[in-house]
């Protein structure tokens, strides 16, 4: 018996457990070879590569999140009858959405160069900006692997090409690629997730182009685009603020402690989430099995993530020396760290409060709240700025916990508050 079905045998019987499962054991491998990754990249690259790298990364996610643009959500939660056409319009929707966004990569890599007055941005971000002719390949099956709730083969997916991510990265940065190391990864391991997927997932396109229905597709995802717009600016607006006004050494020091901090919280809450909106599309139209499914996956979330944020931000004073060197002790970054991971315990409750609005139609509601979130915290990171990167980290984890658990009661209300759930 392989080792894939014994773990097959073991797993639960609910269908929300079992997809965390599959998604906990690629986060496993993932969170080793990340591991790696981080502490040799800790030791042997300077702040100011870690701050290049962050730049390239930041201009790469607010390009990159027209690509969450709410076409593979519609594929997830379409009627049965209309998902082969609709997949259809799907795959040249994308292609024409990667090919624009390559082109505005390009340009943009010089206005980033400009504003940051470095021309080392330049190629790196045109390097990464490849990838959006390649994930179109795959996008559609990606959205069917969901709807049908395989997310064994989504996690495996996952798993195989983060691991070749990470392990490139270590092995360029031992060979002394510097802040390449970080990004020549991205593009080199594109064509991982889409082999796998066009493996696992038959469904190929026909040899016409056709737009039909492009309105009922875009009309679903143009709220969640804007959410996804929206959740990349806050998630790169403290990057955005403390480089341009801080210095590019202190936004190194930042961007190191997030991702020790917030990586593997990060990464079991997109997990939760990916399992969360699949498994309530599921039950959107019974809505008292939706409420009794919710309820019980939020206990389930609460049991997996709580301890993990606690127990990463007791023990980072002892880690952070030991695995990554003294030198990121000096540089301040340990309460950074602390006080970002503990901005995780209330970002997995809002993410369950986007997925139960989208799952029933809703996702107008998401965007309105994400609009009002998005200007609180571009403020506060805005104020936290005036006492470095420690009141950025403040600023970040005050709002986060303070106003999204506001936002889990909303949805709730909004959703079940007449005792039935809503659709459209």
């Amino acid at each position: 018996m392989t080792l894939l079905e014994r773990l097959r045998r073991r797993m639960p019987k609910d269908s929300f457990l079992r997809n965390i499962g599959w998604m906990g054991i690629g986060e496993v491998g993932i969170r080793v070879s990340r591991l790696l990754a981080t502490v040799l990249l800790a030791r042997l690259l300077t702040a100011e590569d870690y701050g290049v790298a962050a730049i390239v990364l930041m201009t790469t996610e607010f390009v990159r999140v027209f690509t969450r643009n709410g076409i593979g959500d519609k594929l997830v939660q379409a009627d049965a009858d209309e998902v082969s056409e609709l997949c259809q319009t799907a795959w040249c929707l994308n292609w024409l959405i990667g090919i624009g966004l390559f082109v505005v990569q390009l340009g943009g890599s010089f206005a980033v160069a400009r504003f940051y007055d470095n021309q080392r941005l330049i190629l790196p971000i045109m390097l990464v900006g490849c990838t959006y002719l390649i994930y179109p390949l795959a996008m559609v099956q990606t959205a069917l692997v969901r709807r049908e709730n395989r997310l064994k083969i989504f996690s495996l997916t996952n798993l195989a090409q983060v691991v070749a991510d990470n392990l490139l990265t270590g092995l360029l940065a031992v060979l002394g690629f510097g802040m390449w190391a970080i990004v020549l990864p991205k593009l080199l391991v594109a064509p991982v997730w889409v082999g796998m997927m066009l493996y696992h997932q038959r469904w190929r396109p026909r040899a016409v182009f056709t737009l039909e229905r492009w309105r009922r597709i875009l009309g679903f995802g143009s709220r969640i685009l804007g959410v996804e717009m929206l959740n990349t600016f806050r998630e790169n607006v403290d990057y955005l603020l403390i480089g341009r006004f801080i210095g590019m050494k202190a936004l190194g020091v930042y961007f190191f402690a997030f991702n020790a901090g917030l990586g593997l919280s990060l990464s079991v809450i997109n997990a939760l989430g990916v399992s969360l909106y699949s498994d309530l599309c599921l039950v959107s139209s019974q809505p008292d099995l939706l409420r009794q499914r919710f309820g019980r996956n939020l206990i389930t979330i609460s049991k997996v993530i709580v301890p993990i944020v606690l127990l990463q931000a007791s023990l980072s004073p002892l880690y952070v020396p030991l695995v990554f060197g003294q030198k990121w002790v000096t540089e301040g970054a340990v309460p950074i760290l602390v006080l970002i991971c503990l901005s995780a315990l209330s970002r997995p409750f809002a993410n369950a409060a986007s997925m139960l609005l989208r799952s029933v139609g809703l996702p107008q509601v998401d965007l309105i709240w994400n609009l009002a979130f998005t200007v609180v915290l571009t403020l506060g990171v805005l104020v936290g700025t005036g006492w470095g990167s420690l009141g950025v980290a403040a600023a970040v984890a005050v709002i986060h916990l303070g106003l999204q658990p506001l936002y889990l009661l909303l949805a709730r209300r909004l959703v079940f508050g007449q005792g039935k759930s809503v659709t459209v």
